[in-house]
C-alpha cells in the first residue's frame, strides 16, 4: 500500500472528505442499475473545466453570467496580446466558476497554420495531491 493510501485511511485532519460527482455526458448506461453512469472526483472536475472553457455567456439556463467570451476572441488576429488575453480569460473563468480546482498554470500556444490555440491548463483538485493537466484545442467554427 502506498504511503498516500495509508495516510488517507487513518487521516484525522479536518480536510473535507467530500466526493465530487457528475453525470457522464456520454450517457452511457450502468450495466447493474440500468441508469446513467456517474463520473466522480478528478474526472468530474476535469470535465467541468473542459465544459467551462467551451461555454459561452447565456448558454447555461438561469445562469447567463457563467461562461466566457473565448469564441469571439478566436476570430481576432493571432497576436501576443490576444494570446495573453485568452490565457487571462481562461484563468478568470476557472477561478470564478470552478471552486474545486486550484490553478497552477495556464499556457496557450498559437497554432498559426490552423488559426487556433492549443491550451494547457494545470491545476490541483481539492483533496487530491495529484496535479491534473487538461489540454484543449481552441479553434473557431464557422
Amino acid at each position: 500500500m502506498a504511503s498516500y493510501d495509508a495516510g488517507t485511511l487513518t487521516n484525522k485532519s479536518k480536510r473535507n472528505g467530500q466526493i465530487y460527482s457528475d453525470l457522464n455526458l456520454d450517457f452511457q448506461q450502468n450495466s447493474a442499475t440500468k441508469d446513467i453512469q456517474k463520473i466522480t472526483d478528478v474526472e468530474s472536475v476535469k470535465r467541468s473545466v473542459r465544459n467551462l472553457i467551451f461555454l459561452n455567456h447565456y448558454e447555461k439556463p438561469f445562469h447567463p453570467e457563467i461562461g466566457s467570451n473565448l469564441r469571439a476572441m478566436l476570430f481576432e488576429n493571432i497576436t501576443p496580446q490576444m494570446n495573453h488575453a485568452i490565457s487571462k480569460e481562461i484563468d478568470l473563468l476557472i477561478r470564478n466558476y470552478e471552486p474545486r480546482a486550484r490553478l497552477v498554470q495556464i499556457s496557450t500556444m498559437p497554432q498559426f497554420d490552423r488559426n487556433a490555440y492549443a491550451a494547457t491548463i494545470s491545476f490541483y483538485v481539492q483533496n487530491s495531491p495529484d496535479r491534473i493537466v487538461v489540454e484543449s484545442f481552441l479553434e473557431r467554427l464557422r
